[in-house]
């Protein structure tokens, strides 16, 4: 049944706006069906700032996407960035009435929506709410509480919180674009999913992204993400410094960082010099690839000084077994990984969206530009996953109330059939679940 979904990724970003149509394959490998891209002028570091642009570009992008996919697309699954995500740790708790039942998928459940309700500061809300572990009657460590005997069960989670005003814009320009959001996922957890591996989550690593106006930062230790961030510097930062100290229009300034820039300035040639056209009736403006090369390592090394201190902060700088993994449009500068690994002392490499993909015709989006766009796709199919699996625990736990309730005898069965009645039952209950997932899915 997975096989036949199909999901939407739309990442609003500050420099452009992919809409990405993914499907998985027999394999479980995510196979893009189709992708739209848009110039993205009313989003100003990852916070919407023009609606009607932003709509427009949203609606150009979709229908690209359409048009390459042939599927009509109704409802996407959005990132989030900005400087104003937070990120905190909470603790809490509830009291079971019985010892005697075992802890359930719904005791998890309520203790989680219950960090929904944590009052938080004026005009933010809480996005996310992720578990780190649990206690059991001051049993510490536990991973998976649900089957363990206790009355008092408590849980640290980690909160994620967005401005409403931000959220609220996001919801109207995707609603103006004739759209529905299945999902509002943070950026770099959706960026995440694309780039990362289980074993790097699991001994502990930094994941960075370089977008174009924002740079998002998420931590990972024993497969739980420990803390995330975004930080209002991206690659946008870094064509305005070549535009000011190349004077040379801003076209121009994003074509020499994207083909010549590098982050190191030893790593560039003196002699190599690029001419730029001038404007009407001047002479070609010549600009030393070395003199480029220093203006990009200023700015860049600010930039991962500022991550880095972001890592300190979180306690977690000593912990990175696996390291850094840099993904995003600005990590396609040459050099990088090593000012990464110089700056922080920690390894590090480029983050590709290349695991999950299956064969594609559409080639570009194996590039970490649009490891957030694949990660959104991908996060709605974990969250199908997620209900899935919920429902089918909570029609096995009925099952089994079921089954110590009622036991029939022999007779019973000759002359009633009532193992048959009751599979009839269950069966058509689970198809009648199913259906309610496909209708969802407004394709």
């Amino acid at each position: 049944m997975q096989n036949d979904k199909i999901v939407v990724g739309l990442d609003i970003g500050t420099t452009k706006i992919c809409a990405l149509v993914g499907r998985k394959n027999e394999f479980g490998k995510l196979e893009i069906l189709g992708m739209g891209k848009a110039v993205s002028e009313g989003v100003v570091r990852g916070i919407v700032s023009n609606i009607d642009k932003t709509v427009d570009a949203i609606k150009k992008a979709i229908k690209q996407a359409e048009e390459q996919s042939g599927i009509n697309i109704g409802v996407v699954n959005v990132g989030i960035a900005g400087q104003h995500i937070k990120s905190l740790q909470h603790n809490g708790s509830i009291t079971r009435s019985s010892t005697d039942q075992e802890i359930t998928v719904d005791d998890v459940n309520r203790l989680t929506n219950d960090m929904y309700r944590l009052v938080t500061p004026p005009g933010s809300e809480i996005i996310h709410v992720m578990p780190q572990d649990y206690k059991v009657d001051y049993e510490e460590g536990i991973v998976d509480p649900v089957g363990m005997s206790g009355v008092r069960l408590e849980g640290n989670f980690h909160i994620i919180t967005a401005q409403s005003n931000a959220i609220n814009n996001i919801n109207k320009c995707v609603n103006r674009a004739g759209l529905e959001i299945e999902n509002l996922i943070l950026e770099p957890l959706a960026s995440s999913m694309s780039v990362l591996s289980e074993e790097e989550k699991e001994a502990g690593v930094a994941l960075i992204d370089i977008g174009g106006g924002t740079t998002d930062l998420a931590i990972f230790k024993d497969n739980i993400i420990r803390h995330a961030a975004v930080l209002p510097f991206g690659g946008n930062i870094i064509t305005s410094d070549i535009k000011q100290g190349c004077m040379v229009m801003q076209n121009q300034a994003e074509q020499l960082k994207v083909k010549f820039g590098r982050a190191i300035a030893d790593e560039a040639s003196e002699n190599e010099i690029v001419s730029i056209p001038g404007l009407r009736d001047r002479t070609p403006k010549e600009i030393s690839l070395k003199n480029l090369a220093y203006i990009i390592e200023a700015r860049m090394e600010e930039i991962v000084e500022l991550v880095y201190s972001e890592i300190v902060r979180s306690g977690y700088a000593n912990s990175l077994t696996a390291g850094i993994v840099v993904t995003g449009g600005g990590s396609q500068l040459q050099n990088l990984v090593q000012l990464v690994e110089y700056l922080t002392g920690l390894d590090a490499r480029i983050g590709y969206p290349n695991e999950h993909l299956g064969k594609s015709k559409i080639d570009a989006v194996k590039s970490p530009m649009y490891a957030t766009t694949v990660g959104l796709v991908l996060s709605g199919y974990r969250s199908l996953d997620d209900r899935l699996t919920r429902y089918t625990e909570i029609k096995h736990s009925e099952t089994r109330t079921n089954e110590q309730r009622i036991v029939p005898t022999n007779k019973d069965k000759q002359s009633s059939g009532g193992g048959d009645f009751f599979k009839k039952i269950l069966d058509r209950t689970k198809g009648l679940l199913i259906d309610d997932f496909d209708d969802k899915q407004n394709y």
